[in-house]
């Protein structure tokens, strides 16, 4: 398919994107829905570009893709991302990091060799980083099985990031080593109001945890939402309604004057639902 003139305009700032130093990395908090504690944040990259002003990762991976510069990208991504977690280190804060990976990358088998190692010339630990990994992304797993295999094995976290929008099977799930499953947020977004989507969130999250997963939830924009995943059990969850993403420099400030209310928040919830199991359970 031909590009419109201006993607192929776009395509070529963006090559020059990382040495202008216009990318930058935003990160959105997420919560354990059980202690209310910050569980890691997801690093989400952004262009501020001077031309197109500022482009979303919607927009520019895609285009990377397409025009071969997305290994560029992920290297800019992951050494400002790790150099984050050492700033953060140095202000007294050990914040895992998840860090989205294009299906391209992961073609490289020799991928998880390279960023072990830029982990170890960093000096962050290979288990503070979280790389995601889109549902679409899983179709061949003969490919993939070996690179997210020695992930695995050099101790960095795997998250199967928009489960139930793409089309792999339960068997797909099953043989790929990840430790983590997140609910895509159109499902998240209905499940206060629709009862089919109220069934398919509990029925992955029950799916999560049977595989011995942890069970994240997309795009939680309310209060009523956050509640209604508390009740079936949801590990962690991330959304607008917990924080937007935000600069580095927020972060901090944020867990400061923010984190003990949701301390506070989320042992409420656990009581709460507790007692109406207790409830339950003695009625019957």
């Amino acid at each position: 398919m031909t590009r419109p003139a201006h993607a192929d305009d776009m395509a070529t700032e963006l090559q020059l994107a990382a040495q202008r130093h216009e990318l930058l990395l935003e990160y959105q908090p997420k919560l354990d829905l059980v202690s209310g504690e910050l569980s890691g944040v997801e690093a989400l990259m952004r262009w501020q570009s001077p031309k197109f002003g500022l482009v979303s990762p919607e927009t520019f991976i895609p285009l990377a893709e397409q025009t071969g510069s997305i290994d560029g990208l992920t290297e800019w991504g992951l050494r400002a991302a790790l150099w984050q977690w050492l700033a953060w280190r140095d202000q007294g804060f050990k914040i895992d990091i998840a860090f989205n990976i294009s299906a391209l990358t992961l073609r490289d088998t020799d991928f998880p060799d390279y960023l072990q190692r830029l982990c170890l010339l960093q000096g962050v630990p290979c288990e503070a980083l979280t790389l995601e990994v889109t549902e679409g992304a899983t179709q061949c797993v003969v490919s993939l099985l070996d690179t997210l295999t020695r992930f695995r094995i050099k101790g960095m976290n795997l998250a199967l990031d928009d489960f139930g929008t793409g089309y792999s099977s339960l068997l797909q799930l099953r043989q790929l080593p990840y430790t983590e499953l997140k609910i895509d947020c159109c499902f998240i977004a209905d499940a206060v109001k629709d009862e089919e989507a109220a069934i398919i969130v509990k029925s992955v999250i029950d799916l999560a945890h049977g595989l011995g997963l942890v069970a994240t939830a997309e795009g939680v924009e309310d209060e009523a939402t956050l509640d209604l995943l508390c009740a079936m059990g949801c590990d962690r969850a991330q959304g607008f309604f917990i924080s937007p993403p935000m600069r580095a420099t927020d972060l901090v400030p944020w867990i400061r004057e923010t984190l003990e209310g949701w301390r506070w928040s989320c042992a409420e919830r656990t009581a709460h639902h507790h007692d109406e199991v207790q409830r339950l359970a003695t009625a019957h």
